[in-house]
Protein backbone atom coordinates (compact mmCIF):
# COMPACT_ATOMS: atom_id res chain seq x y z
CA UNK A 1 0.00 0.00 0.00
CA UNK A 2 1.58 3.33 -1.08
CA UNK A 3 2.48 5.94 1.54
CA UNK A 4 0.63 9.25 1.26
CA UNK A 5 3.14 10.72 3.74
CA UNK A 6 6.14 9.90 1.52
CA UNK A 7 4.40 10.99 -1.67
CA UNK A 8 3.86 14.47 -0.23
CA UNK A 9 7.57 14.96 0.61
CA UNK A 10 9.75 17.07 -1.66
CA UNK A 11 12.93 15.52 -3.02
CA UNK A 12 15.04 17.33 -0.41
CA UNK A 13 12.68 16.31 2.40
CA UNK A 14 12.80 12.69 1.22
CA UNK A 15 16.62 12.72 1.20
CA UNK A 16 16.65 14.36 4.64
CA UNK A 17 14.35 11.60 5.95
CA UNK A 18 16.75 8.98 4.54
CA UNK A 19 19.65 10.51 6.44
CA UNK A 20 17.62 10.84 9.63
CA UNK A 21 16.46 7.21 9.54
CA UNK A 22 19.98 6.02 8.73
CA UNK A 23 21.32 7.93 11.72
CA UNK A 24 18.64 6.41 14.00
CA UNK A 25 19.56 2.94 12.70
CA UNK A 26 23.27 3.46 13.29
CA UNK A 27 24.06 3.48 9.57
CA UNK A 28 22.68 -0.05 9.11
CA UNK A 29 19.99 -1.56 6.90
CA UNK A 30 16.90 -2.35 9.00
CA UNK A 31 16.58 -5.83 7.45
CA UNK A 32 20.10 -7.22 6.95
CA UNK A 33 21.92 -5.09 9.54
CA UNK A 34 24.76 -4.29 7.12
CA UNK A 35 26.13 -0.83 6.37
CA UNK A 36 24.30 1.54 4.02
CA UNK A 37 26.22 4.06 1.92
CA UNK A 38 23.74 6.55 0.47
CA UNK A 39 26.25 7.69 -2.16
CA UNK A 40 26.72 4.32 -3.83
CA UNK A 41 23.79 2.10 -2.83
CA UNK A 42 20.12 2.09 -3.80
CA UNK A 43 17.81 2.29 -0.79
CA UNK A 44 14.13 2.18 0.12
CA UNK A 45 12.06 3.75 2.85
CA UNK A 46 9.27 1.45 3.98
CA UNK A 47 6.76 1.06 6.80
CA UNK A 48 8.02 -1.10 9.65
CA UNK A 49 4.46 -2.24 10.38
CA UNK A 50 2.53 -2.34 7.08
CA UNK A 51 -0.48 -0.06 6.64
CA UNK A 52 -2.51 -3.19 5.90
CA UNK A 53 -1.66 -4.38 9.42
CA UNK A 54 -2.84 -1.09 10.94
CA UNK A 55 0.60 0.47 10.91
CA UNK A 56 0.72 4.27 10.98
CA UNK A 57 1.72 6.35 7.96
CA UNK A 58 4.04 8.44 10.14
CA UNK A 59 7.77 9.04 10.45
CA UNK A 60 8.15 6.84 13.53
CA UNK A 61 6.87 3.85 11.54
CA UNK A 62 9.46 4.15 8.75
CA UNK A 63 12.82 2.44 8.29
CA UNK A 64 15.51 2.62 5.62
CA UNK A 65 16.74 -0.54 3.91
CA UNK A 66 18.87 -1.60 0.98
CA UNK A 67 16.61 -1.66 -2.06
CA UNK A 68 17.54 -5.31 -2.72
CA UNK A 69 16.71 -6.31 0.87
CA UNK A 70 13.32 -4.64 0.69
CA UNK A 71 12.52 -6.15 -2.70
CA UNK A 72 13.39 -9.67 -1.57
CA UNK A 73 12.10 -9.40 2.00
CA UNK A 74 10.42 -12.50 3.39
CA UNK A 75 7.53 -10.62 5.02
CA UNK A 76 5.75 -7.29 4.66
CA UNK A 77 6.40 -6.50 8.32
CA UNK A 78 10.00 -5.27 8.44
CA UNK A 79 10.54 -6.55 11.99
CA UNK A 80 9.57 -10.07 10.93
CA UNK A 81 11.53 -9.67 7.69
CA UNK A 82 14.62 -8.83 9.75
CA UNK A 83 14.14 -11.91 11.95
CA UNK A 84 13.68 -14.18 8.92
CA UNK A 85 16.74 -12.66 7.23
CA UNK A 86 18.87 -13.37 10.31
CA UNK A 87 17.50 -16.91 10.44
CA UNK A 88 18.33 -17.47 6.76
CA UNK A 89 21.86 -16.20 7.36
CA UNK A 90 22.29 -18.64 10.26
CA UNK A 91 20.87 -21.54 8.23
CA UNK A 92 23.26 -20.72 5.38
CA UNK A 93 26.28 -20.61 7.72
CA UNK A 94 25.32 -23.96 9.27
CA UNK A 95 24.71 -25.47 5.84
CA UNK A 96 28.24 -24.53 4.76
CA UNK A 97 29.44 -26.71 7.65
CA UNK A 98 27.54 -29.66 6.19
CA UNK A 99 24.65 -29.50 8.67
CA UNK A 100 21.01 -28.47 8.81
CA UNK A 101 20.21 -25.68 11.28
CA UNK A 102 18.16 -26.79 14.29
CA UNK A 103 17.15 -25.60 17.74
CA UNK A 104 20.71 -26.42 18.80
CA UNK A 105 22.15 -23.66 16.61
CA UNK A 106 19.51 -21.12 17.67
CA UNK A 107 20.29 -21.79 21.33
CA UNK A 108 24.02 -21.41 20.69
CA UNK A 109 23.44 -18.07 18.94
CA UNK A 110 21.24 -16.72 21.73
CA UNK A 111 23.44 -17.76 24.68
CA UNK A 112 21.57 -20.98 25.46
CA UNK A 113 22.84 -24.47 26.32
CA UNK A 114 25.44 -23.40 28.88
CA UNK A 115 24.62 -24.86 32.28
CA UNK A 116 23.46 -28.03 33.99
CA UNK A 117 20.07 -28.16 35.67
CA UNK A 118 20.38 -29.37 39.24
CA UNK A 119 17.22 -30.24 41.16
CA UNK A 120 16.22 -31.97 44.36
CA UNK A 121 13.32 -34.44 44.38
CA UNK A 122 11.06 -33.80 47.40
CA UNK A 123 8.68 -36.67 46.61
CA UNK A 124 5.72 -34.66 45.43
CA UNK A 125 7.69 -31.75 44.02
CA UNK A 126 11.14 -30.72 42.85
CA UNK A 127 13.23 -27.79 44.06
CA UNK A 128 15.79 -26.02 41.90
CA UNK A 129 17.64 -22.78 41.33
CA UNK A 130 19.33 -20.94 38.47
CA UNK A 131 22.30 -19.65 40.43
CA UNK A 132 24.68 -19.93 37.42
CA UNK A 133 23.01 -16.85 35.95
CA UNK A 134 22.72 -15.02 39.26
CA UNK A 135 19.16 -16.08 40.11
CA UNK A 136 19.53 -17.51 43.62
CA UNK A 137 15.81 -17.94 44.27
CA UNK A 138 14.72 -21.47 45.15
CA UNK A 139 11.80 -22.56 42.97
CA UNK A 140 9.43 -25.47 43.52
CA UNK A 141 7.29 -27.33 40.95
CA UNK A 142 4.82 -30.15 41.67
CA UNK A 143 5.45 -33.61 40.22
CA UNK A 144 2.67 -35.20 38.16
CA UNK A 145 2.38 -38.85 37.20
CA UNK A 146 0.87 -39.96 33.89
CA UNK A 147 -1.96 -42.35 34.81
CA UNK A 148 -1.18 -44.87 32.07
CA UNK A 149 2.57 -44.79 31.44
CA UNK A 150 3.41 -43.83 35.05
CA UNK A 151 5.99 -41.39 33.70
CA UNK A 152 6.83 -38.53 36.09
CA UNK A 153 6.84 -34.98 34.79
CA UNK A 154 6.60 -31.39 35.93
CA UNK A 155 6.16 -27.92 34.44
CA UNK A 156 9.03 -25.46 34.67
CA UNK A 157 9.94 -22.05 33.26
CA UNK A 158 13.55 -22.39 32.20
CA UNK A 159 16.10 -19.75 31.10
CA UNK A 160 17.67 -20.48 27.70
CA UNK A 161 21.05 -20.99 29.37
CA UNK A 162 19.72 -24.29 30.79
CA UNK A 163 18.02 -25.60 27.64
CA UNK A 164 19.51 -28.03 25.07
CA UNK A 165 18.26 -29.58 21.84
CA UNK A 166 17.58 -33.33 22.04
CA UNK A 167 19.38 -34.54 18.92
CA UNK A 168 18.71 -38.20 19.75
CA UNK A 169 14.91 -38.21 19.86
CA UNK A 170 14.35 -35.23 17.58
CA UNK A 171 17.09 -34.67 14.99
CA UNK A 172 14.87 -32.39 12.89
CA UNK A 173 16.22 -29.26 11.31
CA UNK A 174 14.29 -25.99 11.04
CA UNK A 175 11.85 -26.04 8.13
CA UNK A 176 10.17 -23.22 6.21
CA UNK A 177 7.02 -23.37 8.35
CA UNK A 178 8.89 -21.53 11.10
CA UNK A 179 7.86 -18.22 9.48
CA UNK A 180 4.20 -19.00 10.18
CA UNK A 181 4.92 -19.59 13.86
CA UNK A 182 6.94 -16.38 14.11
CA UNK A 183 4.05 -14.39 12.63
CA UNK A 184 1.56 -16.14 14.91
CA UNK A 185 3.49 -15.40 18.11
CA UNK A 186 4.26 -11.85 16.94
CA UNK A 187 0.51 -10.93 16.75
CA UNK A 188 0.67 -11.92 19.72
CA UNK A 189 -1.28 -15.17 19.88
CA UNK A 190 -0.49 -17.61 22.71
CA UNK A 191 1.34 -20.92 22.43
CA UNK A 192 -1.33 -23.61 22.70
CA UNK A 193 0.96 -26.61 23.26
CA UNK A 194 4.09 -26.55 25.39
CA UNK A 195 7.41 -27.86 24.17
CA UNK A 196 8.33 -31.21 25.73
CA UNK A 197 11.70 -31.93 27.31
CA UNK A 198 13.45 -34.68 29.22
CA UNK A 199 16.09 -34.64 31.93
CA UNK A 200 19.33 -36.50 31.14
CA UNK A 201 22.95 -36.00 32.18
CA UNK A 202 21.88 -32.99 34.27
CA UNK A 203 20.57 -31.30 31.13
CA UNK A 204 17.09 -30.25 30.02
CA UNK A 205 16.67 -31.46 26.42
CA UNK A 206 13.75 -30.39 24.22
CA UNK A 207 12.55 -33.31 22.07
CA UNK A 208 9.18 -32.02 20.86
CA UNK A 209 8.04 -28.54 19.86
CA UNK A 210 11.43 -27.28 18.75
CA UNK A 211 9.87 -24.98 16.13
CA UNK A 212 7.69 -23.34 18.77
CA UNK A 213 10.80 -22.85 20.87
CA UNK A 214 12.78 -21.42 17.95
CA UNK A 215 10.02 -18.95 17.05
CA UNK A 216 9.80 -17.66 20.62
CA UNK A 217 13.58 -17.30 20.94
CA UNK A 218 13.81 -15.37 17.66
CA UNK A 219 11.13 -13.01 18.97
CA UNK A 220 13.21 -12.26 22.06
CA UNK A 221 12.00 -14.77 24.65
CA UNK A 222 14.66 -15.52 27.30
CA UNK A 223 12.74 -18.25 29.13
CA UNK A 224 10.56 -21.13 27.96
CA UNK A 225 7.81 -22.95 29.82
CA UNK A 226 8.33 -26.69 29.33
CA UNK A 227 6.72 -29.98 30.26
CA UNK A 228 9.75 -31.78 31.69
CA UNK A 229 9.92 -35.59 31.99
CA UNK A 230 12.11 -36.32 35.01
CA UNK A 231 13.31 -39.94 34.74
CA UNK A 232 11.79 -41.11 31.48
CA UNK A 233 12.05 -44.49 29.84
CA UNK A 234 14.09 -43.44 26.81
CA UNK A 235 12.88 -46.27 24.58
CA UNK A 236 9.30 -45.39 25.38
CA UNK A 237 9.80 -41.71 24.56
CA UNK A 238 11.56 -42.50 21.27
CA UNK A 239 8.83 -44.93 20.26
CA UNK A 240 6.08 -42.49 21.26
CA UNK A 241 7.67 -39.61 19.35
CA UNK A 242 8.26 -41.81 16.31
CA UNK A 243 4.69 -43.12 16.31
CA UNK A 244 3.40 -39.56 16.59
CA UNK A 245 5.08 -38.84 13.26
CA UNK A 246 4.11 -42.05 11.50
CA UNK A 247 1.26 -44.23 12.73
CA UNK A 248 -0.64 -41.46 14.52
CA UNK A 249 0.22 -38.63 12.07
CA UNK A 250 0.31 -36.13 14.95
CA UNK A 251 3.67 -34.61 14.03
CA UNK A 252 4.71 -33.44 10.56
CA UNK A 253 7.91 -35.49 10.36
CA UNK A 254 9.28 -35.82 6.86
CA UNK A 255 10.66 -39.12 5.62
CA UNK A 256 14.26 -38.31 6.42
CA UNK A 257 13.43 -37.67 10.08
CA UNK A 258 11.31 -40.81 10.31
CA UNK A 259 14.24 -42.84 8.98
CA UNK A 260 16.52 -41.31 11.60
CA UNK A 261 14.14 -42.08 14.43
CA UNK A 262 13.66 -45.67 13.26
CA UNK A 263 17.43 -45.99 12.98
CA UNK A 264 17.78 -44.92 16.62
CA UNK A 265 15.14 -47.47 17.64
CA UNK A 266 17.01 -50.23 15.79
CA UNK A 267 20.23 -49.47 17.64
CA UNK A 268 18.32 -49.42 20.93
CA UNK A 269 16.79 -52.81 20.03
CA UNK A 270 20.22 -54.32 19.40
CA UNK A 271 21.53 -53.04 22.73
CA UNK A 272 18.47 -54.41 24.51
CA UNK A 273 18.93 -57.81 22.83
CA UNK A 274 22.59 -58.05 23.84
CA UNK A 275 21.80 -57.02 27.39
CA UNK A 276 18.99 -59.54 27.82
CA UNK A 277 21.05 -62.27 26.16
CA UNK A 278 24.08 -61.33 28.30
CA UNK A 279 26.28 -60.81 25.22
CA UNK A 280 29.49 -58.83 25.12
CA UNK A 281 29.28 -55.27 23.83
CA UNK A 282 31.16 -56.14 20.61
CA UNK A 283 29.35 -59.45 20.04
CA UNK A 284 27.50 -59.29 16.71
CA UNK A 285 27.20 -63.04 16.11
CA UNK A 286 23.40 -62.90 15.96
CA UNK A 287 21.29 -62.18 12.88
CA UNK A 288 18.49 -59.80 11.96
CA UNK A 289 16.16 -62.80 12.00
CA UNK A 290 17.28 -63.60 15.56
CA UNK A 291 16.13 -60.14 16.65
CA UNK A 292 12.74 -60.62 15.03
CA UNK A 293 12.31 -64.05 16.57
CA UNK A 294 13.24 -62.74 20.02
CA UNK A 295 11.06 -59.63 19.94
CA UNK A 296 8.21 -61.53 18.35
CA UNK A 297 5.51 -59.05 19.31
CA UNK A 298 7.38 -56.24 17.56
CA UNK A 299 8.10 -58.13 14.36
CA UNK A 300 6.88 -55.52 11.87
CA UNK A 301 8.45 -52.61 13.74
CA UNK A 302 11.87 -54.29 13.87
CA UNK A 303 11.74 -55.04 10.14
CA UNK A 304 11.12 -51.36 9.57
CA UNK A 305 13.99 -50.44 11.93
CA UNK A 306 16.43 -52.72 10.06
CA UNK A 307 15.71 -51.10 6.70
CA UNK A 308 15.78 -47.62 8.23
CA UNK A 309 19.20 -48.37 9.69
CA UNK A 310 20.48 -49.41 6.26
CA UNK A 311 19.12 -46.26 4.59
CA UNK A 312 20.54 -44.02 7.29
CA UNK A 313 23.96 -45.68 7.11
CA UNK A 314 23.98 -45.05 3.35
CA UNK A 315 22.69 -41.49 3.35
CA UNK A 316 24.81 -40.38 6.33
CA UNK A 317 27.98 -42.15 5.24
CA UNK A 318 30.74 -39.49 5.33
CA UNK A 319 31.93 -40.69 1.91
CA UNK A 320 28.51 -40.21 0.29
CA UNK A 321 29.04 -37.19 -1.98
CA UNK A 322 25.50 -37.21 -3.38
CA UNK A 323 24.18 -36.30 0.10
CA UNK A 324 25.45 -32.76 -0.52
CA UNK A 325 22.74 -32.40 -3.17
CA UNK A 326 19.87 -33.89 -1.13
CA UNK A 327 17.39 -31.66 0.69
CA UNK A 328 16.53 -33.43 3.94
CA UNK A 329 13.92 -30.83 4.89
CA UNK A 330 11.60 -31.40 1.94
CA UNK A 331 12.00 -29.70 -1.42
CA UNK A 332 13.58 -26.27 -1.10
CA UNK A 333 14.91 -23.81 -3.66
CA UNK A 334 18.60 -24.75 -3.76
CA UNK A 335 19.14 -28.50 -3.77
CA UNK A 336 18.04 -30.66 -6.71
CA UNK A 337 16.89 -33.81 -4.91
CA UNK A 338 14.60 -34.26 -1.91
CA UNK A 339 15.11 -37.16 0.47
CA UNK A 340 11.61 -38.28 -0.44
CA UNK A 341 12.71 -38.63 -4.08
CA UNK A 342 15.73 -40.73 -3.09
CA UNK A 343 13.51 -42.87 -0.87
CA UNK A 344 10.85 -43.42 -3.55
CA UNK A 345 13.29 -44.09 -6.36
CA UNK A 346 16.82 -45.28 -5.55
CA UNK A 347 16.03 -46.87 -2.19
CA UNK A 348 12.74 -48.40 -3.32
CA UNK A 349 14.31 -49.90 -6.45
CA UNK A 350 17.53 -51.20 -4.92
CA UNK A 351 16.67 -51.98 -1.27
CA UNK A 352 14.34 -54.89 -0.58
CA UNK A 353 12.32 -53.91 2.52
CA UNK A 354 11.34 -57.55 3.06
CA UNK A 355 14.85 -58.95 2.90
CA UNK A 356 15.71 -59.89 6.51
CA UNK A 357 19.03 -61.72 6.81
CA UNK A 358 19.45 -64.94 8.79
CA UNK A 359 23.25 -64.84 8.58
CA UNK A 360 25.24 -63.42 11.55
CA UNK A 361 25.76 -59.68 11.44
CA UNK A 362 29.53 -60.11 11.55
CA UNK A 363 29.75 -62.90 8.96
CA UNK A 364 32.54 -62.24 6.39
CA UNK A 365 32.80 -58.71 7.71
CA UNK A 366 36.60 -58.74 7.85
CA UNK A 367 36.76 -59.85 4.21
CA UNK A 368 34.38 -57.06 3.21
CA UNK A 369 31.83 -59.60 1.95
CA UNK A 370 29.13 -59.24 4.58
CA UNK A 371 25.84 -58.74 2.64
CA UNK A 372 24.74 -55.62 4.55
CA UNK A 373 28.25 -54.16 4.44
CA UNK A 374 28.38 -54.72 0.66
CA UNK A 375 24.91 -53.27 0.23
CA UNK A 376 25.79 -50.12 2.18
CA UNK A 377 29.22 -49.45 0.71
CA UNK A 378 28.21 -50.25 -2.87
CA UNK A 379 25.11 -48.06 -2.67
CA UNK A 380 27.39 -45.24 -1.50
CA UNK A 381 29.77 -45.94 -4.39
CA UNK A 382 26.84 -45.93 -6.83
CA UNK A 383 25.52 -42.62 -5.47
CA UNK A 384 29.02 -41.16 -5.78
CA UNK A 385 29.09 -42.05 -9.48
CA UNK A 386 25.76 -40.24 -9.90
CA UNK A 387 27.20 -37.21 -8.10
CA UNK A 388 30.40 -37.19 -10.15
CA UNK A 389 28.72 -37.51 -13.55
CA UNK A 390 25.55 -35.43 -13.08
CA UNK A 391 26.09 -32.86 -10.33
CA UNK A 392 29.73 -32.18 -9.48
CA UNK A 393 30.89 -28.90 -11.12
CA UNK A 394 27.67 -28.96 -13.13
CA UNK A 395 24.80 -28.10 -10.78
CA UNK A 396 25.05 -24.54 -9.42
CA UNK A 397 23.69 -24.19 -5.87
CA UNK A 398 23.35 -20.44 -6.33
CA UNK A 399 21.02 -20.94 -9.30
CA UNK A 400 19.12 -23.67 -7.45
CA UNK A 401 15.89 -25.25 -8.64
CA UNK A 402 13.24 -22.55 -8.26
CA UNK A 403 11.12 -21.89 -11.38
CA UNK A 404 13.82 -23.15 -13.76
CA UNK A 405 11.45 -24.02 -16.62
CA UNK A 406 9.47 -20.81 -16.14
CA UNK A 407 12.66 -18.72 -16.33
CA UNK A 408 13.57 -20.42 -19.61
CA UNK A 409 10.14 -19.71 -21.10
CA UNK A 410 10.42 -16.05 -20.04
CA UNK A 411 14.01 -15.80 -21.35
CA UNK A 412 15.43 -15.06 -17.90
CA UNK A 413 17.77 -18.05 -18.05
CA UNK A 414 21.17 -16.44 -18.62
CA UNK A 415 22.61 -18.09 -15.52
CA UNK A 416 21.22 -21.56 -16.28
CA UNK A 417 23.94 -23.59 -17.97
CA UNK A 418 23.17 -26.70 -20.08
CA UNK A 419 24.84 -28.83 -17.39
CA UNK A 420 22.73 -27.28 -14.64
CA UNK A 421 19.55 -27.80 -16.67
CA UNK A 422 20.51 -31.44 -17.29
CA UNK A 423 21.07 -32.11 -13.58
CA UNK A 424 17.82 -30.37 -12.68
CA UNK A 425 15.72 -32.35 -15.14
CA UNK A 426 17.32 -35.71 -14.41
CA UNK A 427 16.55 -35.12 -10.70
CA UNK A 428 12.79 -35.05 -11.18
CA UNK A 429 11.28 -37.96 -9.26
CA UNK A 430 9.21 -39.32 -12.17
CA UNK A 431 12.28 -39.20 -14.44
CA UNK A 432 14.82 -40.52 -11.95
CA UNK A 433 12.61 -43.51 -11.19
CA UNK A 434 12.67 -44.58 -14.84
CA UNK A 435 16.37 -44.17 -15.56
CA UNK A 436 17.29 -45.96 -12.33
CA UNK A 437 15.21 -48.93 -13.48
CA UNK A 438 17.44 -49.12 -16.56
CA UNK A 439 20.49 -49.27 -14.32
CA UNK A 440 18.84 -52.14 -12.48
CA UNK A 441 18.58 -53.87 -15.85
CA UNK A 442 22.28 -53.20 -16.50
CA UNK A 443 23.23 -54.85 -13.21
CA UNK A 444 20.92 -57.84 -13.64
CA UNK A 445 22.14 -58.42 -17.21
CA UNK A 446 25.76 -58.41 -16.06
CA UNK A 447 25.17 -61.09 -13.44
CA UNK A 448 23.16 -63.20 -15.90
CA UNK A 449 26.00 -63.01 -18.42
CA UNK A 450 28.52 -64.10 -15.79
CA UNK A 451 26.31 -67.08 -14.90
CA UNK A 452 25.81 -66.05 -11.27
CA UNK A 453 22.42 -66.61 -9.63
CA UNK A 454 21.30 -63.69 -7.53
CA UNK A 455 18.32 -62.28 -5.67
CA UNK A 456 17.21 -59.55 -8.08
CA UNK A 457 15.61 -57.58 -5.27
CA UNK A 458 18.89 -57.24 -3.35
CA UNK A 459 21.44 -56.62 -6.11
CA UNK A 460 23.83 -54.55 -4.05
CA UNK A 461 24.43 -57.41 -1.60
CA UNK A 462 26.62 -59.04 -4.27
CA UNK A 463 30.14 -57.89 -5.02
CA UNK A 464 30.34 -55.70 -8.13
CA UNK A 465 33.55 -56.05 -10.11
CA UNK A 466 35.30 -53.22 -11.98
CA UNK A 467 33.61 -53.94 -15.31
CA UNK A 468 30.14 -53.67 -13.82
CA UNK A 469 31.04 -50.32 -12.24
CA UNK A 470 32.31 -49.18 -15.65
CA UNK A 471 29.04 -50.26 -17.27
CA UNK A 472 27.03 -48.29 -14.70
CA UNK A 473 29.13 -45.17 -15.14
CA UNK A 474 29.00 -45.40 -18.95
CA UNK A 475 25.22 -45.71 -18.88
CA UNK A 476 24.89 -42.59 -16.71
CA UNK A 477 27.30 -40.62 -18.94
CA UNK A 478 25.45 -41.58 -22.12
CA UNK A 479 22.10 -40.83 -20.51
CA UNK A 480 23.37 -37.47 -19.26
CA UNK A 481 24.60 -36.52 -22.74
CA UNK A 482 21.21 -37.03 -24.40
CA UNK A 483 19.98 -33.83 -26.04
CA UNK A 484 16.51 -33.68 -24.47
CA UNK A 485 17.90 -32.54 -21.09
CA UNK A 486 19.43 -29.43 -22.66
CA UNK A 487 16.57 -28.66 -25.07
CA UNK A 488 15.13 -25.35 -23.83
CA UNK A 489 12.17 -25.53 -26.19
CA UNK A 490 10.89 -28.45 -24.12
CA UNK A 491 10.40 -26.05 -21.20
CA UNK A 492 7.15 -25.13 -22.99
CA UNK A 493 6.09 -28.75 -23.53
CA UNK A 494 7.34 -31.93 -21.86
CA UNK A 495 9.03 -30.19 -18.90
CA UNK A 496 6.41 -27.46 -18.43
CA UNK A 497 4.46 -29.52 -15.89
CA UNK A 498 5.08 -32.63 -13.81
CA UNK A 499 4.48 -35.68 -15.98
CA UNK A 500 3.59 -39.12 -14.70
CA UNK A 501 6.21 -41.89 -14.40
CA UNK A 502 4.28 -43.67 -17.16
CA UNK A 503 4.87 -40.70 -19.49
CA UNK A 504 8.66 -41.03 -19.15
CA UNK A 505 8.51 -44.81 -19.28
CA UNK A 506 6.93 -44.49 -22.73
CA UNK A 507 9.46 -41.85 -23.82
CA UNK A 508 12.43 -44.01 -22.80
CA UNK A 509 11.01 -47.29 -24.12
CA UNK A 510 9.53 -46.02 -27.43
CA UNK A 511 11.19 -42.64 -28.08
CA UNK A 512 7.79 -40.91 -28.02
CA UNK A 513 5.16 -39.70 -25.57
CA UNK A 514 1.96 -41.70 -24.91
CA UNK A 515 0.27 -39.62 -27.67
CA UNK A 516 3.14 -40.51 -30.07
CA UNK A 517 4.92 -37.16 -30.06
CA UNK A 518 8.64 -37.86 -30.77
CA UNK A 519 11.03 -36.86 -27.96
CA UNK A 520 14.23 -38.84 -28.53
CA UNK A 521 15.50 -40.34 -31.82
CA UNK A 522 15.16 -43.93 -30.68
CA UNK A 523 14.24 -45.95 -27.58
CA UNK A 524 16.87 -46.41 -24.90
CA UNK A 525 18.82 -49.64 -25.35
CA UNK A 526 20.69 -50.24 -22.12
CA UNK A 527 23.10 -52.68 -23.80
CA UNK A 528 24.21 -49.91 -26.16
CA UNK A 529 24.29 -47.36 -23.36
CA UNK A 530 26.99 -49.16 -21.39
CA UNK A 531 29.53 -48.39 -24.10
CA UNK A 532 31.08 -44.92 -24.43
CA UNK A 533 29.99 -43.66 -27.81
CA UNK A 534 29.18 -40.54 -29.79
CA UNK A 535 25.73 -39.34 -28.80
CA UNK A 536 23.39 -39.75 -31.79
CA UNK A 537 21.43 -36.69 -30.77
CA UNK A 538 24.29 -34.19 -30.65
Amino acid sequence: MPSKYLQELSKDEYEALKRKLLNIQGGKCFICGKDIDLDIQRTDIDHVIPLANKGKDKEDNFAITHESCNRSKLDANLKIARILYELDELKEDVYKQGQMASLKHILEKYDGSKYQFIYKNEGKSIKYSFSDIGDNNIYESPIFIDNLSKEEFTFVEVPLEYIYHDELINPRGINSNISKLIKEFYKPNPQLHLSLARFEDNKIKIFDGQHKAVAQILLGTKKLVLRLFLNPNLDRLIETNTNAGSTLKQVAFDKAIMQQLNDVLYKETIEKYKKEKDLAEDDMSFSEQDLINYFRGERNSIKKYIIANLKQSVIKDPHNKLSNYIDFEGKGKKLPISFSTIDKTLFTIFIDSGNILSTPMDEKLEEGLNPRYLERTQLVQFMNIIEEEIYNNKFDMEVGVSQIEDKIVKHRDEDITPEHLTAFRMSKEEIMKNWLLYIKDVIEMYFVNTGKRINKESLFQYKFDDQLWTNIRNFIINLRDMALWKDREMAKTHFSTKQSPYFWEKVFSTGATPDNTPVIPKPINFKEMIEIQECDEE
